[in-house]
């Protein structure tokens, strides 16, 4: 089966436009050139499978993984004789759609406790579209049926708190903080009574994106995860590292970090829409094994979606797909 059949037996849903728009400067910075790249006329050799690997680190899909990808097409062309550059783009398709979801079942869905409420920790450093994407996560929830508080445990910048009161006001979800410079394990204890005050389902907890000592850091959130695990059993029941897809390999240092430092559920990939590198969702979970499950492909608050790895792929070889 072709790259275009591959795409379109698949019943894709209402966001497959979204990627394909929210996706064009990666599409236009390296997949559309790979696919001028892997024309019937073009030889095989070494220099295609070099200029195949620039492409490839150029979207940052991580070294590794890129010589890894690039290996097994080498061995392909091999064992299966390929003489045809561009059946090379079925076997690209493939290969990313199988180091993805390696062999298992990938749940993309945010996790809800039994009985609520449930809690989600929001991690990363400052600058990343963290606050912003809680907001996204709480319109999102909200149009699924459930009452939501956000919680201000960024308590060491007041502005942090302020910024979340506007963004809670603005979708109209409930907002719990307490002043600045308190204990963020204590803010979390009085917002789950607060939430079950006011028989709120989800609790959306922003934390502090330090990242100048990693001691502290992992001190503190170790102290967050067990008050609220004490509180709520089996909580956190997310805890998502939010991600700027802008800011490349820097982005990636920062999952492997923040996945040392605490047990990450998965990863909120923020403004894929505004960088011509996003084959950091592959690198990501390549890297620390966490899967993607929110991605950002626009400014507005209903632009944030649920990751789907098929139309994901289907953002990077839309012009492909769609042509003829």
């Amino acid at each position: 089966m072709g790259i275009r059949d591959w795409f379109r037996s698949k019943k894709r849903k209402h966001q497959a436009q979204k990627y394909r728009i929210g996706m064009e400067k990666t599409r236009a910075s390296v997949f559309n050139r790979l696919n001028d790249l892997l024309d019937s006329n073009t030889s095989i050799d070494d220099e295609l499978f070099e200029d195949i690997e620039e492409l490839f680190i150029m979207a940052d899909m991580g070294v590794d993984t890129v010589l890894d990808l690039v290996g097994h097409l080498r061995r392909h062309v091999k064992t299966k004789n390929i003489k045809d550059a561009s059946q090379l783009k079925d076997v690209i398709v493939e290969e990313m759609f199988r180091r993805y979801v390696r062999d298992e079942i990938v749940d993309t869905n945010l996790t809800l406790a039994e009985s609520a409420p449930s809690v989600f920790l929001f991690v990363g450093v400052n600058g990343v579209g963290k606050t912003t994407t809680i907001a996204k996560v709480a319109k999102l929830l909200q149009e699924e049926g459930k009452r939501v508080m956000l919680v201000a445990g960024d308590t060491y910048r007041a502005g942090a708190i302020n910024q979340l009161r506007v963004w809670s006001e603005r979708v109209g979800a409930e907002f719990f903080a307490k002043t600045a410079g308190s204990d963020p394990s204590s803010v979390m204890f009085d917002a789950i009574e607060e939430a079950r005050r006011q028989d709120v389902d989800v609790l959306l907890c922003d934390t502090a994106g330090r990242l100048h000592n990693k001691k502290n850091l992992m001190q503190e959130l170790g102290k967050i995860r067990r008050v609220i695990g004490r509180e709520v059993g089996g909580a956190p029941h997310e805890t998502l590292l939010v991600v700027d897809a802008t800011t490349g390999q820097n982005g990636l240092s920062q999952a492997r970090i923040f996945n040392d430092v605490t047990k990450l559920t998965g990863v909120a990939l923020t403004k894929l829409d505004g960088t011509a590198k996003g084959g950091i969702a592959l690198a990501i979970r390549e890297t620390i094994g966490v899967p993607v499950k929110l991605v950002g492909l626009g400014e507005k608050l209903d632009d944030l979606e649920y990751f789907d790895i098929e139309e994901y792929i289907y953002g990077l070889f839309a012009d492909v797909v769609d042509d003829g």
